[in-house]
């Protein structure tokens, strides 16, 4: 039966080689090339051990999320420091098994689950160790998501993907955190959540996204036009009272160009009109007209055809009735050309031929059924 190395014997030896800062991770790695050769595997805690109880069932996810999160045990300054030091000793572990198995190491330190071979043995034991502490730093934490959530969810955002948001910038700041430096982690995860709810509000905002630095000048655009007074300020005055270049004033006015669906409702004084029924042209003749289509039969057919040779399309254009009244005989095209009825079919087999191509399918489609 394999000996396992439990928390507290790690904790033990974790904890008197950080009087070293320095030379900690020596130290870790020196401790590594022992227990490996004895072959001990670390111990995998159970959630069930950072819990209190079983969580309340709650009609809604985010209620569920709640109640969830308030049955985590948190942690105070020592047991979190204590939680990142077995991390990080997890990581070189890993690391080292990486070397031996001649495996390169991937960005967030485990092993990747698309391999196209099975992993050694002991790479996929040290990915599973370093993901159950990484995991339970992340758990528990998610308070921070809770507690951080709110003022980003009153901008108008799902907090179900907020709440999604967070919890993945949870692990990015599992893999940045350096309890070298004295802080408690939740110091560091608010930076990782506050940028992930603002990526994230950035990116989702709009209808048609709006890169990140066109909504970042937009807020010094807003401040400008409130201290200048006027809504209708141009986007010279805007740059100058902004200190922002005009032409990155203008994009970003343009950007900022508001999106409706056609179906929204057209006002209040009549019901049941929609935006779509204002929406009218004039000129038109009926309800339908060629010109709403990306491509009519007649260009599609002209772009199509136009690597023939004016015979070829001569003589397509007659036996398919292209442009004439009636499709023509093999017999009727010769006689306008002047040559035989084979050479007429040679020419019309060849121009078919150069027509059966991806290009002339793409221009098609939309005519085919």
């Amino acid at each position: 039966m394999r000996k396992l190395l439990s928390h507290k014997e790690l904790d033990d030896r974790l904890d008197r080689l950080s009087a070293d800062v320095e030379g900690f991770e020596a130290g870790v790695l020196d401790w590594v090339e022992t227990i490996d050769r004895e072959d001990r595997d670390l111990e995998i805690s159970q959630p069930e051990s950072w819990r209190q109880g079983a969580p309340a069932t709650r009609t809604s996810f985010v209620q569920q999320f709640r109640a969830d999160v308030d049955s985590i045990l948190t942690m105070d300054r020592e047991e979190e420091a204590r939680l990142a030091r077995r991390i990080e000793f997890a990581r070189l572990r890993l690391d080292k098994a990486r070397q031996e198995a001649g495996i390169e190491a991937e960005g967030d330190g485990e092993a990747s689950a698309f391999t196209s071979k099975p992993l050694p043995r002991r790479v996929e034991r040290r990915s599973m160790e370093l993901h159950a502490l990484r995991t339970e730093m992340v758990e528990r934490n998610l308070y921070l998501v809770l507690i951080n959530v709110e003022r980003y969810a009153q901008a108008g955002a799902s907090r179900l993907d907020l709440i999604q948001e967070g919890c993945v910038s949870l692990f990015r700041a599992v893999d940045g955190f350096d309890w070298r430096r004295g802080l408690l982690f939740r110091t560091y995860a608010v930076h990782w959540l506050n940028q992930a709810f603002r990526n994230y509000l950035y990116n989702s905002s709009h209808t048609v996204r709006v890169p990140v630095y066109l909504q970042k000048a937009l807020k010094h655009i807003d401040q400008a036009t409130i201290r200048l007074g006027d809504p209708k300020a141009s986007p010279e005055e805007i740059a100058e009272s902004s200190d922002l270049n005009a032409n990155l004033v203008s994009a970003a006015m343009r950007a900022a160009r508001g999106s409706y669906s056609i179906d929204m409702e057209a006002g209040e004084s009549e019901e049941g009109s929609r935006l779509r029924d204002l929406l009218v042209d004039e000129d038109a003749d009926g309800p339908y007209s060629t010109r709403i289509e990306d491509i009519s039969l007649t260009d599609g057919l002209a772009r199509a055809m136009r690597d023939l040779s004016e015979r070829e399309q001569l003589v397509i254009r007659m036996r398919f009735g292209i442009g004439f009244e009636r499709e023509h005989t093999l017999a009727d095209v010769a006689k306008e050309l002047g040559v035989s009825v084979e050479r007429v079919r040679q020419i019309q087999v060849r121009a078919l031929s150069k027509l059966d191509t991806p290009g002339f399918r793409r221009e098609m489609d939309p005519f085919l059924n």
